[in-house]
């Protein structure tokens, strides 16, 4: 089983803020993916379906974002996961609207929910950042964060969880890279080019330059000959 662990708030007032990006993500997977309703268990609402073959089950913490790892660590626990199981959803200030980017483990980075999760989870499950991008100065990120996104912002939003819930198939099967330039290009974008094949490794120059040498052909007849064979005398006698 998997953990797909959108972050956010409770409650209709904060529905559409930027900061719930991870509740609308998660939302997105279980209408696309005919999960079970909505259920309280966990101090969390939970959704259980099965994408790509495997089981998962979504969570939308009820416990208010700072402490969103104490939903996430009780179901943890429950199902007797990894953190490795876990993939926690949620809003990035440092990454332009839009984007996205995957990783396991790193730092909290300054969010409270990622604070939470990393208490009760351990560090080295995946995380899956939206990008909200920043206001410009720090008096602004407040608002920011626990603000609507702006009608404009159903550009670039909409698409985005779209494709993330048509795509949520490699995220269960960790084609991670794959994953995001689907993202990419439903908002957009220019996906980016997969890494270049590693070449084997070739020889070292002079190692091709002995290679290269072919040897010299004695010769067995003329004066030459005549002085190898009383130098060393013929081979067989």
């Amino acid at each position: 089983m998997l953990i797909f662990a959108g972050l956010g708030n409770p409650g209709a007032e904060y529905a559409g803020n930027r900061h719930n990006i991870g509740f609308m993500a998660v939302d997105a997977i279980q209408r696309r993916h005919s999960f079970s309703p909505w259920s309280k268990k966990f101090k969390a609402l939970i959704s259980e379906g099965e994408i790509g073959g495997e089981r998962v089950l979504l969570m939308k913490p009820q416990t208010f974002m700072n402490l969103s790892g104490e939903a996430v660590g009780e179901a943890m626990r429950f199902y007797k996961l990894e953190p490795k199981h876990i993939l926690a959803i949620y809003d990035e200030l440092d990454l332009i609207q839009g984007k996205a980017r995957i990783k396991t483990g790193g730092g909290h980075g300054g969010h409270n929910g990622i604070k939470s999760l990393d208490a009760h989870c351990g560090r080295e499950y995946r995380r899956l950042r939206l990008g909200i991008g920043h206001p410009g100065s720090k008096e602004k990120v407040h608002n920011h964060v626990l603000g609507d996104f702006a009608k404009a912002d159903k550009v670039w939003l909409e698409p985005l969880l779209d494709a993330l819930a048509d795509n949520a198939d490699m995220l269960v099967k960790a084609e991670d890279s794959q994953f995001l330039n689907k993202l990419t290009l439903a908002t957009g974008g220019k996906p980016e080019p997969e890494p270049a094949p590693v070449k084997p490794a070739g020889k070292s120059h002079i190692r091709q330059a002995r290679n290269s040498v072919q040897p010299k052909i004695l010769p067995t007849t003329g004066p030459m000959a005549d002085m190898l064979k009383k130098l060393f005398g013929n081979k067989g006698e």
